[in-house]
């Protein structure tokens, strides 16, 4: 049986890659992209790293680093509380924003990120959660991949640059015809092997971009990994050949 060929000792960094920093402080966060270096380019920073903080990371690493930055926030509130919240993070100069997909929610962020350069990214479905989950929380009946394709729609609608959705649900999106130009960031990606840890709605990540994402969002499988550059790479080599 023949081995796979060795992956090249250094590949570009692919900015369809976004490796999620879902660790405690700064501290940690600036260890790992230290570490990774050049092979990844794009980085989320989450709503666990805000009292640790994650927006002065997410300023080091875009400005002393050159990186590009994914701050996940999943904002929801009244409009003018999201207008304002979304202004404030404007002034960073980032690159994406995430908000709850509510149209009024998205339209706020919208006014809020005027002027600016920050993409405003609407959640769908959360990916860990699946249809018992939503029964549990009281919303409509119905499959998940309906609820989410409606979601994303009306989310488009309102505004928003693109979509937070599973890649089970990126195909159907990317069919709407309001999808044209814009955006599906996939979280809920693993390589094949990797543990699903709180993800319920998973794909690899050539299968991920291969239904419709623009961009995929892995953290632990990179940087829990015992080496966290050739997972990267290995990553990167995979979405080349997708």
């Amino acid at each position: 049986m023949s081995q796979p060929a060795p992956l090249p000792a250094s590949l570009p960094a692919d900015d369809r890659l976004i490796v999620a920093l879902d660790v405690p402080n700064v501290v940690q966060g600036l260890e790992i992209a230290q570490r990774i270096g050049d092979q990844v380019s794009f980085y989320k920073i989450g709503l666990g790293m805000l009292t640790g903080g994650g927006l002065a990371l997410a300023n080091e690493l875009k400005q002393e680093m050159g990186k590009r930055i994914f701050l996940d926030m999943k904002f929801f509130d009244i409009p003018a509380t999201v207008e304002a919240a979304v202004r404030g993070i404007a002034r960073f100069d980032l690159d994406f924003l995430t908000v709850h997909g509510d149209p009024h929610v998205v339209r706020a962020a919208r006014e809020g990120a005027a002027g600016s350069g920050l993409k405003i990214l609407a959640v769908t479905v959360l990916t860990a959660m699946d249809r018992a989950d939503l029964d549990a929380s009281m919303i409509v009946a119905g499959e998940m991949a309906d609820i989410v394709t409606e979601r994303a729609d009306r989310a488009f609608a309102a505004g928003a640059d693109g979509v937070i959705a599973s890649p089970h649900e990126a195909a159907r999106i990317r069919a709407l015809p309001r999808a044209a130009g814009r955006l599906i960031v996939t979280p809920g990606v693993r390589p094949a092997g990797s543990a699903a840890n709180d993800q319920k709605r998973i794909a690899t990540p050539g299968d991920a971009v291969r239904l419709g994402a623009d961009h995929i969002v892995v953290g632990r499988p990179v940087w829990s990994a015992p080496d966290p550059v050739a997972a990267a790479r290995a990553i990167v080599a995979e979405l080349a050949g997708a």
